[in-house]
């Protein structure tokens, strides 16, 4: 009877051993599509080509310098990360560097075709040796083993032999990830097998339309980081968020690399509700409710978005990468109930805040958070400012953290609650003539003490607001500098009611026209610069609008003709300041700010990770036991127990709810609205000093 046993446990040792060995491509590479370009494709080219060069804000010649400049970003989309492509490759692709301005005004794109089939067989030789490595147990114990993940700025590789190691790394990097959550070889094999097989699926499903889109984003964007080529099914999905109409997460999403990364969240909806979702984190399976998730790496942006979009009410679980804890963050699962992403969901709404620190108790101060410049917006805040001035709040702040902007108009509106008349930006058009959005009810809705809160996510009309309010030294601006985008676009479909192509054509969104404050300086690139200073990990080049490829120049324009109409002044600035800065010294909630800035400087660069797997736990227990340390700090002090694990603080707040208090989870403060309280406070007891001493 033993005998038997172990024969068999051999046999099918034999028999997984072998099919480990024999993993290849479920699907040959002879069913992969022969991509041509499609008759609809060459009039689109030239339409685009023809709008931006005529009606863009941006001149510029199509000559074979900016040609080289547009094949170097079409290489970049096509590979990104420089592991797919050889050197030998480049130097073929070398003669079409100067062909893209002929091939862009003719239709003809068939160079850029080829270069993309090309890519098309790179990438299934890459996943074809991804499966080949999965044959044999991997060794997680190597001394100094690393994947270089970040090769933006790399060489190509040279040969078969280089291009073999980095995905060497990668495969081991994949399955140490897996192993990492628990995983054992036997278990690792699978999802693995299945997720490039997945990729080469991918790879055959490939249409003419997604070259075309590339080759066009890669016009657009050496044009200007704003412009952009939509193909028609993302035109239909571009619509439908601007009505609001899609039922899903409430999540922008982004692909980098293999990827699916949030980019922003939609004030209201259920992703931003959760609390337990950031910018940068990384999508990496998605399962419907009571089904196995799907492990997404390596799929396509729609085919996600696809996959999380559902009937409103039903749930959908996310597996995320956050992106706090970089390479050793450990993934987790969260159930969010799909829903409509409606307009008042993303309403400006107030709060009274009353600060329990000891000099300033007993005080009021009201807060307006405005996540959007949607149309109506200036009649909202005008309700909210009523409700405020009733609960007779001393101040006012007007919080604009993670605004993107909005409309133009509600822009000029809302500038207007708090000035009595007078212009509130500058536009100058394609053909440089400018002109003014002005205030000019006479009316003030609000002329109290006023803040306002802005970080690096501001951007656009949310800059306007800020900076005519800071020009017109009516309002005191505090937190990080803006995003810095001072332009306007125009979207605009490229088809004609007389076209007779079996397939539509898309549309783009270009640049117009550039914003100009007031006092003549654009918000283009530079944002604007808070009168107080909170501390930032993003340094001003590192993201925002200077960080981008192309980016429009800051310039100026003639000062427009205002007054000052409060007392902000750099007197005033310095002494506020110099009361925050003393405050913060011994506030724990910005120690813990600061000790995250510096853990960020320090690993911000690093372009490898460890694929040793005891180094990497190490690296995870030392987070998770800061993170802990942290979080028993805060419990203390809210009077709760302390916790021994995350895990528990994760039971604690669990998605059951309704099964607990409210007093059993521990609250993280909003360290920068806090001070920002104080400050506003220091700002009315200034006021009241002043008109006292006048009197």
């Amino acid at each position: 009877m033993m005998r038997k046993i172990t024969l068999a446990v051999s046999i099918a040792s034999i028999f997984v051993g072998f099919s480990a060995w024999a993993l290849t491509p479920t699907i040959p590479f002879s069913e992969l599509p022969a991509l041509t370009q499609e008759p609809q494709h060459k009039v689109a080219s030239k339409r685009v080509t023809g709008l931006f060069t005529r009606s863009h804000y941006h001149r510029f010649d199509l000559d074979d310098a900016f040609s080289e400049r547009v094949f170097k970003r079409y290489l970049k989309q096509l590979d990104y990360r420089r592991n797919v492509l050889l050197q030998s490759d480049l130097d073929s692709f070398n003669v079409y560097a100067k062909q893209f301005d002929d091939m862009l005004k003719s239709g003809d794109l068939t160079p850029a075709y080829k270069m993309y089939q090309q890519v098309q067989k790179r990438r299934y030789d890459r996943f074809t040796y991804a499966l080949s490595l999965l044959d044999k147990e991997m060794d997680f114990t190597l001394a100094n083993d690393k994947y270089q993940y970040d090769r933006e700025d790399a060489s190509w590789p040279k040969d078969e032999a280089e291009v073999d190691e980095l995905w060497r790394q990668r495969v081991k990097y994949d399955a140490l990830n897996l192993k990492l959550t628990g995983k054992t070889w036997d278990e690792i094999v699978p999802v693995l097998e299945k997720r490039y097989n997945n990729a080469i699926k991918r790879l055959s499903q490939t249409k003419s339309e997604d070259v075309f889109q590339g080759v066009m984003n890669a016009f657009s964007r050496t044009v200007e980081p704003h412009t952009s080529y939509l193909s028609p099914r993302n035109a239909e999905r571009f619509q439908m968020e601007m009505n609001l109409s899609l039922e899903g997460i409430g999540a922008v999403l982004q692909m980098d690399d293999d990827y699916t990364v949030i980019k922003s969240l939609v004030t209201g909806g259920p992703a931003a509700n959760s609390e337990k979702l950031s910018p940068e984190d990384k999508i990496i399976g998605v399962g419907q409710e009571g089904k196995d998730i799907v492990d997404v790496i390596g799929w396509r942006l729609d085919d996600v978005v696809e996959l999380i979009k559902g009937p409103k009410g039903s749930k959908v679980v996310l597996q995320i990468l956050p992106n706090k804890g970089g390479t050793s963050a450990k993934p987790f699962e969260l159930v969010i109930v799909r829903d409509k992403i409606r307009l008042e969901d993303r309403a400006a709404t107030s709060e009274v805040i009353e600060p329990d620190n000891g000099l300033y108790e007993n005080r009021k101060v009201g807060v307006i958070q405005i996540p959007g410049f949607y149309m109506n917006l200036s009649k909202d805040v005008s309700k909210e400012l009523v409700k405020l001035k009733e609960a007779k709040v001393e101040g006012i702040i007007i919080d604009l953290r993670g605004n993107g902007g909005g409309a133009l108009t509600e822009a000029t509106l809302l500038t207007g609650l708090f000035i009595d008349q007078g212009p509130v930006v500058q536009i100058r058009d394609a053909n440089g003539q400018v002109s003014q959005n002005r205030d000019n009810d006479g009316r003030t809705s609000y002329s109290g003490p006023l803040t306002v809160i802005v970080d690096r996510y501001s951007a656009s009309a949310s800059e306007i607001f800020a900076a005519a309010l800071q020009d017109y030294d009516r309002a005191l601006i505090v937190g990080e500098s803006t995003f810095g985008k001072g332009t306007v676009q125009q979207h605009k479909s490229l088809g004609r009611i007389y076209d007779m192509y079996k397939k539509p054509i898309g549309h783009v969104q270009y640049t117009i026209a550039k914003f100009y404050r007031i006092n003549g300086g654009s918000t283009q690139l530079k944002g604007v610069t808070p009168d107080i200073s909170f501390p930032s990990a993003l340094e001003p080049g590192e993201y925002g609008e200077s960080d981008e490829e192309n980016a429009l120049p800051w310039d100026k324009v003639p000062v427009a003709q205002y007054g000052t109409l409060g007392d902000i002044n750099p007197s005033l600035v310095t002494r506020l300041d110099a009361k925050h800065q003393e405050r913060v010294k011994s506030d724990v909630e910005f120690g813990y700010i600061n000790q995250d800035i510096v853990e960020f400087k320090l690993h911000h660069n690093e372009t490898t990770v460890s694929l040793v797997e005891i180094e990497r736990i190490a690296e995870r227990e030392s987070n998770e036991k800061k993170q802990l340390e942290r979080l028993n700090e805060r419990r203390v002090k809210q009077g709760l127990e302390i916790v021994k694990t995350l895990d528990d603080e994760d039971e604690a707040t669990s998605d059951d709810k309704d099964a607990k208090s409210d007093e059993e989870e521990v609250k993280i403060p909003d360290a920068f609205l806090d001070e920002t309280v104080y400050i506003t406070l220091d700002l009315v007891d200034n006021e009241r000093l002043a008109k006292n001493q006048s009197n």
